[in-house]
């Protein structure tokens, strides 16, 4: 079984990475749980903090129903190395994923949500020796809970911060830096490098294993 934890407590959020994972994996079981005791939305470190707690309990949870994958939806990978020290259970964050698969296409981009998670994800980028490949992280001004409120404002203004990204920094990818970020690639099929979505990169990892 494969359990997509989202440690925020916004329920459309887990239900649009459920429905993208069975999507790409219809034969698998797949279950979404949502953390009811997080923040509504991860936006910087004092979110992240408050969000581990009632985390971790649902990764011990996630193991004791018989999990043998756990995804957590947050690509700030948010309680990735508590979870992992936790549990027997293979743990994958969907941030750690999108920025292997970029680097594998060489130098790029993350377009994220707000200025204060800026600092969070290039920590994580450094602490996986990928700041080289690693052009610079753009905070689009698009709060997390637009995505699902209002899509066909958020999702445009996003897709404009990458086209900058394109143009200004010499990439060959784009990481779509928020959980809620997973259909923004479908609006721009034609863009001139790849959007990689994390929800989806952690996936692909997962038919590996």
């Amino acid at each position: 079984m494969i359990v997509i934890i989202n440690p925020n407590s916004t329920v459309a959020m887990t239900e649009t990475m459920l429905s993208t994972a069975r999507r790409m994996m219809p034969d698998a079981r797949i279950e979404g749980w949502t953390s009811h005791d997080g923040p509504p939305a991860i936006q910087g470190p004092e979110d992240g903090a408050a969000c581990i707690p009632p985390l971790l309990t649902l990764v011990a949870e996630a193991e004791e129903a018989g999990a043998r994958i756990i995804i957590i939806g947050c690509f700030d990978d948010t309680g990735l190395a508590e979870a992992r020290a936790m549990t027997d259970c293979i743990v994958l964050g969907i941030g750690e994923a999108a920025y292997a698969q970029a680097a594998r296409l060489g130098q790029f981009s993350v377009v994220t949500t707000l200025a204060v998670s800026v600092p969070v994800l290039e920590s994580n980028i450094a602490a996986l020796g990928l700041t080289p490949r690693c052009a610079r992280v753009r905070a689009s001004g698009v709060p997390v809970l637009d995505l699902e409120r209002s899509p066909a404002t958020a999702i445009p203004r996003i897709l404009a911060e990458a086209r900058v990204a394109v143009a200004e920094d010499d990439i060959r990818a784009i990481v779509l830096g928020c959980a809620g970020m997973v259909d923004v690639a479908a609006q721009a099929p034609d863009f001139p490098v790849p959007l990689i979505d994390g929800v989806r990169a952690a996936l692909e990892r997962t038919k590996r294993l």
